[in-house]
């Protein structure tokens, strides 16, 4: 064999789990056709933060006159934020390639084929092919922009999410399809940067997988900022034949055309599945994804499969935890299998969602009686202090144990105050304990606090 485990992708599942491999004494390979990290690194997270991050700062210039500072003729330059979001991306990719040489991980450049159980043949581009073996194959292919039938992208005028990032020049207008953490995160961007921005959305709101009343809140946020959010409505076509785009909306009122220069599809992801050797070995799907156990093993003992190729939810911090569990069961340690009820979701946007566990509804659609406590940041002093009053922090609780149900964030900095949900909830804490656990003063965080005692009519700063 000429390795114990190869790893085919390379971005957060694939190289996390390469990398605790090596760590395990695994001699450990990894497959990637294009960049070190995949797309989360050079076409996804990490960019797209870049990206966010210019517009808030332009976004700060606009306001500086609250903060007591006058700054004149501040302007964006657009070409320069996209290159300063590619140029970060550049820099992550780098210190992957340094990371793998310090865990003496190799890289086989080329497109991943399985050929047998332990055999894979590689391409490279220019069409020569090498095969290698393994004891071990991790299949990590990772995710692509969903294409819809009626919304065929041409990289120019309807696009995805990575022309989305390198566009030549800013667009005046432009429609976002799908109003997932993609599309909203985009949609800031986009308007805050100055474009006329549509949000069209199938769902009756926005970021429907969030808490309703966290939906509600950006929504309202959004349309101060001059965005036109379409729910309840589908895109039926798109005429690119002009110099712009007709998108034909269909609404409950009826149907509306809208023009834009750039029509945006946000509607998910569809996994890379193809040509990569699953029907040649028999390895079973399940809608579409890999089916595998809850150590990602998939029917063919020897292949395992990670990330958005698997069912669970299309997340790059998912994708790493699948792909460690993963890699410890191979060498024989005995971890626990991943917690899908505690995984936390974040949406990048200005302000920020964050959220984890059960919502209102589905903790009442499960049977719990509970108890929920809501803290609005327009009572926080770090908040007012700071000038990003909007949002609130809503926690839900059982009522006869007091279990951690699950928390919902809107509002700056609450991607990072998640975690304390997070681990919250892994450690099994009551909301007693954390009314009583003191946080620190002024801070974001305390809203969790005062959330926590609202419920238990305790708080207060209310």
């Amino acid at each position: 064999m000429n390795y114990d485990l190869i790893v085919i992708g390379s971005g957060p599942g694939g190289y996390v789990a390469a990398i605790r491999a090596s760590q395990l004494g695994l001699k450990t390979a990894v497959v990637e056709k294009e960049s070190l990290g995949g797309i989360c690194l050079n076409w996804g997270c990490i960019p797209t933060k870049a990206l966010l991050k210019s517009a808030q700062v332009f976004e700060y210039t606009q306001h500086a006159e609250d903060y007591g500072i006058t700054i004149k003729d501040a302007k964006a330059d657009f070409s320069k934020v996209v290159k300063r979001s590619r140029d970060v991306a550049g820099g992550m990719s780098k210190g992957i390639n340094f990371l793998f040489r310090k865990n003496k991980i190799d890289v086989l450049n080329g497109f991943g084929k399985l050929l047998t159980a332990s055999k894979i043949e590689v391409e490279d581009e220019k069409g020569n092919k090498k095969e290698y073996t393994a004891k071990n194959i991790l299949l990590a292919t990772g995710g692509r922009s969903r294409e819809l039938p009626n919304l065929k992208q041409d990289g120019k005028k309807v696009i995805g999410y990575r022309e989305a990032m390198t566009l030549p020049k800013q667009p005046k207008s432009m429609v976002v399809v799908g109003a997932g953490a993609i599309g909203i995160e985009f949609a800031y961007f986009y308007a805050t940067m100055g474009t006329e921005v549509t949000v069209v959305e199938y769902a009756p709101r926005i970021l429907p997988n969030e808490d309703k009343d966290v939906s509600k809140e950006l929504s309202k946020i959004y349309k101060k900022k001059g965005i036109k959010i379409m729910t309840d409505s589908a895109v039926e076509s798109v005429d690119t034949k002009g110099k712009s785009c007709k998108v034909l909306v269909k609404t409950k009122k009826g149907e509306e055309t809208i023009t834009a220069d750039v029509v945006l599809s946000a509607v998910g992801v569809s996994p890379n599945l193809e040509n990569i050797g699953l029907e040649l070995l028999g390895i079973e799907k399940d809608k579409h994804l890999v089916k595998v156990d809850e150590f990602y093993q998939t029917n063919v003992k020897g292949i395992y499969a990670i990330g958005d190729i698997v069912h669970g939810p299309a997340l790059a911090h998912v994708a790493s935890a699948e792909g460690i569990i993963c890699v410890e069961k191979i060498a024989g340690h005995n971890p626990e299998p991943l917690d899908y009820g505690n995984i936390p979701g974040c949406t990048y946007c200005v302000p920020e969602v964050a959220s984890v566990g059960y919502t209102e509804d589905t903790a009442k659609e499960a049977g719990y009686d509970i108890k929920v406590g809501k803290f609005p940041f327009t009572a926080s002093g770090k908040a007012s202090a700071s000038g990003h009053k909007e949002g609130f922090v809503k926690v839900i609780f059982d009522a006869k144990y007091g279990e951690f149900l699950g928390a919902h964030m809107i509002g700056a900095n609450v991607t990072d105050m998640i975690a304390e949900v997070v681990v919250a909830r892994k450690l099994e804490t009551t909301g007693h304990e954390i009314i009583k656990a003191v946080h620190p003063h002024p801070t974001m965080s305390e809203a969790v606090m005062e959330a926590a005692a609202a419920a238990y009519d305790e708080v207060i700063h209310l």
